[in-house]
């Protein structure tokens, strides 16, 4: 049997049991504690997780849209869209309490995880992941970048509230692995000599290299690399989780990053997104 590029279908069970877990063991302020979203507060975040895991449900499984979108013209167009439905959400979600959020967690998580683990990866994905310039996806990459969503969420949490427990090798690498799709497209208007090479390197035993050769006139994402590199750069876990969900930003963070070679190249990589904002 094909075995997908990503593999993430069963890592949703044990991440939902993690949040559960989470979740029950807040007190009221830890509720309400200021996340690095902004705009959102730990209520918040576990409202849009809920959210999430209704619209898996609902768009996904059952094939319900409820109301049309409206007219999507560009990528601008559609992170627009996507903010003010879920900030309609979490607006509305501010009426529901940390004990009713729970039962209505308990009520979505178990299923969504078996949804996530029943699809067949290599079919087509119901919506694409922009994020990473694809307009068509494959199921393999969409639930490994909604896996990147359950784990960026709780994770936010997490910080928060000081309580540790997903920053591992079986959770976060899948996570960090997915994000890294997206630095071909980041670097899509670079150019460069065929033969160049960028390799980014999450560190500690939860990371991981990756490098992102020039063939061909176009940039191919790699994990293996024979090539010497023109630019490096070094960033630790708990850094690039917010970098690259844009919660800090290239100016926040270069104290914390190690660059060596070409730093021109290099500093394309902190601007990559891997969410869709």
């Amino acid at each position: 049997m094909q075995t997908p590029p990503l593999q993430t279908q069963h890592l949703f069970k044990i991440l939902d049991e993690k949040l559960m877990e989470l979740l029950r063991s807040l007190t009221q302020e830890e509720w309400n504690a200021q996340t690095v979203a902004k705009l959102w507060k730990v209520k918040d975040v576990a409202a849009h997780l809920l959210d999430g895991n209704i619209r898996a449900l609902s768009i996904q499984k059952e094939k319900y849209f409820g109301e049309p979108a409206p007219a999507i013209n560009s990528y601008t167009d559609l992170v627009n869209w996507l903010n003010q439905l879920n900030a309609d959400w979490v607006r509305a979600a501010k009426r529901i309490s940390p004990t009713v959020m729970i039962l209505l967690h308990e009520a979505t998580g178990k299923q969504t995880c078996e949804y996530f683990e029943s699809v067949n990866p290599f079919e087509k994905a119901i919506f694409s992941v922009a994020w990473a310039g694809e307009e068509e996806s494959l199921n393999w990459m969409h639930v490994a970048r909604e896996y990147t969503e359950k784990f960026l969420h709780q994770q936010q949490i997490r910080d928060a509230v000081n309580k540790q427990g997903i920053m591992t090798k079986e959770l976060f690498y899948p996570f960090i692995d997915t994000f890294m799709f997206a630095l071909p497209h980041t670097y899509r208007n670079v150019d460069a000599e065929n033969g160049t090479v960028i390799r980014l390197n999450v560190s500690s035993e939860i990371g991981g290299s990756w490098f992102l050769l020039r063939e061909n006139e176009k940039w191919i994402l790699k994990k293996e690399n024979n090539l010497k590199s023109s630019s490096i750069i070094t960033i630790d876990p708990d850094t690039a989780w917010k970098l690259f969900s844009k919660s800090l930003r290239p100016e926040n963070i270069l104290s914390k990053v190690e660059i060596t070679g070409n730093e021109n190249l290099a500093a394309v990589a902190l601007e990559m997104i891997s969410v869709m904002a």
